[in-house]
This record gives structure tokens, C-alpha cells and sequence, in this order.
């Protein structure tokens, strides 16, 4: 509950009490890894924050965890293989759609009771189907309170070929996203925010992704320097590090041939996980890495959010290898913004690019340097990357020039800026205290 009062003869300006919702809060996938910039920025604006999902590793008091919200719950992928395989939906279907749909409304009720929360901000739950129930429930809940609510989309579910198949063009319809009166929608790039006046009719705000480029990133500390001979290198050994995971849309492929084609002694590490797409596409990359002879390793077992040992190994955060790789391969057929990329550029590391629709159009105006390719590796591309990596101060200079820039497109300054516009939105401008 909102308090006010006096301390040092000075009126206390009230705190926000905002709830956050996703499918899950875990990891280093794009969308938690954002929320947190956001819950970071949030607290500085005075906001008191919970989170609501399927599994959470964030503070737990502050956490209201229900399992059917996870989109790798046992029921929810059950429906799932039923609805992006057909075109009509079984009666049964509907009617398991409908009772987790209820449950989950419940559940959002509770959260909101519990934590006495004032808005709530949804992160992609109601852009990309993985979970109907919830998209469907937080629609519903919505309609029936008018409580205040941000939505925000980091990727739309027309942008990927495997939903467009379907049994649940209805529900697509209704709450993915909404057009409800009380929803504030954030887009993540400028496509997002022309398709989405398109096809629906909202409108939106474009908050690109961000990393804190007023702080700078300290040196490598004594903790990582081991983490080249942990994942197997010798000393005379590169490292390139494919930051994302391992799903077709990512392009790993190129990856792979570009590591080939330079013909220097390195290898490739790949620090996510097979994600919801299951696992072909990996057993794919290893099958191709094995016939061009390129070292891959799949280390997501032991990258993840915090440091510390599981099983007696060393665990490190992507951070850590960030600071030790010599190049950043990023080839992408698609991506929502771009979190690698800023990553990279945060950690001044060198990167090589497809020439995705987003980077095409939102990131490369802006005047980033990067090794380019368009579609495919080429001749061209092979002999910008080696000069990148045997130039030092190029490199140097690149990373330098590409840090400014991020500094002033792509910090927290910017977040902090348009989240408070949002929030004037729903409550009115704050009185100075």
C-alpha cells in the first residue's frame, strides 16, 4: 500500500507498487535479461517491484510463482503441439484452454491482492502465444479492473513461421495483444511498431533494448581468468563467442563457416541453450561443425546468471566471456532488436553481423562499424574480420566509436527518460517533493 510522510521536516514522495508478468524470470534469455535493465531503472524512479511467472530466480519474497505460467509446463506444451499443428481445434482443447485460462485469471488476481499492486507490466506474454492461458487471463483481467498496464513486446507472433499455422486465429485475435483502453503498448523496434498499427490498429512507444553505457565495464578480474583453459582452449587459441541460442533463426551455421574460412587456430562457444524450438537444429550445427572440422562447444551448462560451482565446476556469466573472446559472431536471419549485439558493443568487442531487417533499418543508420555480411559469408567478409583481429588499433578504434554511440542511443538514460513518459501516462505527473 502507497505510504506518505515526513523525514527530515521533507515530504516522502509515494513509491509505485508494480507488478511484473512473464512466463518466466530465469536465466540469460533476452527477455529476463531485459526486464532486469527495466526493474533496475524502475527502482530509481522510486518503484517497489514483483514478479509474477512460471519460475523465477529473482528475490523471492518479492516472487508469486505458479507453475501453468511457464510455457514448458507439461499442460501447456500439450496444448501447444495441438494448436500450431492443426486448423481446428478439438472441442476438448477449447475447453482445457478455457479451464487453465480461469485458473490463471485467479492466480493474477492473487498477485495483484497480495502485493497490493497499482500497474502492471507484461513482458511478451502477450505478443509471442507460448503460453494461450495466460495471454488470454491477463486479457480477461484487464477487461474486468481497468487496472493500468504496460505491455511490452520484444517480438510479435506473425514474425514467426511456426505459429502461422494454427487452430487459434480467435485467440490470436483477442490477446495477442489486446486493444484495451487501460494498455500501454512498447514496442522494441520500428517494424514492430508499423506492424503492429497495421494489423491491429495500436499504437504504440518504441523502447529500444539497453545496456548501462554511463557505467562502463571494469576490467577482467581474477575469477574469469581461468575461463579460456576451462572451456578447453589451448593458449594459442582464439575463442568466438555466439551469444544467443541455439535456434534456427540465429544462423550458427555461418557461424561455423566463418570460423572455417579465416583459417586460424580457434573455436566457436556457444553459450545458450536449445530453446523452445527443440533440439534438431543443434544436432544439425554439430553434424555440419563435424564436417568442416571447426571446433563448437555448447557450454550453456556452465554460463548462467551468477557465478558460483554446480556439480564441483565452475560456473561463469556471459559477462566473463565477453571480456575474453576475440570476436562476436552474431548472424541472425531475424531478431526482435538485438541484445548480443549491444552486448558486445558494451564489452568492445568486435562483431560480426547479418544484415538482419532490425539492424538494417534501427541499429546501422546510426553509424555502427561492424563486419557485415548479407545473407551469406563472403570473400569480402572473411578479409574485413581477419583485419579487424590482427589490426589492434583498429579494433581498438571501432570498439571506442561504436561505445559512443550506444552511449547515446542505447543507455539507461534513455530508458529512464521514456518509462517516466509512460507512467505519467497512467498516473498523472508526479508532484516534486
Amino acid at each position: 500500500m502507497n505510504t506518505s510522510g515526513l523525514e527530515g521536516g521533507r515530504e516522502k514522495c509515494p513509491s509505485r507498487r508494480v507488478g511484473l508478468l512473464s512466463t518466466r524470470f530465469e536465466g540469460t534469455d533476452g527477455v529476463s535479461l531485459e526486464t532486469e535493465k527495466w526493474i533496475h531503472v524502475l527502482k530509481t524512479l522510486n518503484c517497489d517491484c514483483f514478479y509474477f511467472a512460471g519460475s523465477c530466480d529473482w528475490d523471492p519474497e518479492h516472487s508469486f510463482i505458479v507453475p501453468e505460467a511457464n510455457f514448458k509446463h507439461p499442460d501447456i506444451q500439450r496444448l501447444n503441439e495441438i494448436a500450431f499443428s492443426y486448423r481446428t481445434r478439438p472441442l476438448e482443447v477449447s475447453q482445457k484452454i478455457q479451464q487453465l485460462k480461469d485458473y490463471l485469471k485467479q492466480k493474477i488476481y492473487d498477485f495483484v491482492r497480495t502485493f497490493d499492486l497499482e500497474i502492471l507490466i507484461v513482458e511478451n506474454a502477450l505478443a509471442i502465444p507460448l503460453n494461450i492461458p495466460l495471454g488470454l487471463a491477463l486479457t480477461e483481467f484487464v477487461a474486468e479492473t481497468g487496472l493500468p498496464m504496460i505491455a511490452h513486446h520484444h517480438d510479435f507472433f506473425w514474425e514467426r513461421k511456426r505459429f502461422l499455422v494454427n487452430c487459434v486465429w480467435d485467440y490470436f485475435n483477442m490477446a495477442f495483444p489486446p486493444h484495451l483502453p487501460s494498455i500501454h503498448h512498447v514496442v522494441i523496434n520500428s517494424s514492430g511498431a508499423n506492424q503492429l498499427s497495421l494489423r491491429t490498429g495500436i499504437s504504440s512507444m518504441l523502447i529500444p533494448n539497453v545496456m548501462d553505457f554511463d557505467t562502463p565495464p571494469g576490467p577482467p578480474d581474477t575469477y574469469s581468468s581461468d575461463v579460456r583453459s576451462a572451456l578447453g582452449l589451448f593458449p594459442d587459441e582464439m575463442l568466438f563467442l555466439q551469444p544467443t541460442r541455439v535456434v534456427p533463426r540465429k544462423g550458427i551455421e555461418h557461424a561455423i563457416e566463418l570460423t572455417r574460412r579465416l583459417g586460424k587456430k580457434a573455436q566457436l562457444v556457444i553459450s545458450h541453450a536449445s530453446g523452445d524450438e527443440g533440439y534438431e537444429y543443434e544436432k544439425r550445427l554439430k553434424e555440419f561443425a563435424e564436417m568442416l572440422e571447426v571446433k563448437v562447444k555448447f557450454e550453456a551448462d556452465i554460463i548462467r546468471n551468477d557465478r558460483g560451482l554446480v556439480n564441483g565446476r565452475k560456473i561463469y556469466t556471459l559477462a566473463d566471456l565477453y571480456q575474453h573472446c576475440d570476436l562476436v559472431t552474431y548472424p541472425s536471419d531475424i531478431e526482435g532488436f538485438g541484445n548480443a549485439f549491444l552486448e558486445a558493443v558494451y564489452y568492445r568487442r568486435p562483431i560480426v553481423v547479418n544484415n538482419y531487417s532490425i539492424f538494417d533499418t534501427d541499429i546501422k543508420p546510426k553509424g555502427f562499424q561492424v563486419i557485415e555480411f548479407d545473407g551469406y559469408i563472403t570473400d569480402q567478409t572473411i578479409e574485413h574480420t581477419r583485419q579487424v583481429l590482427e589490426n589492434k588499433a583498429l579494433f581498438e578504434e571501432i570498439a571506442e566509436h561504436n561505445y559512443q554511440l550506444a552511449r547515446r542511443h542505447y543507455s539507461y538514460t534513455m530508458l529512464r527518460r521514456r518509462l517516466q513518459t509512460l507512467l505519467a501516462d497512467c498516473f498523472g505527473e508526479e508532484i516534486q517533493c
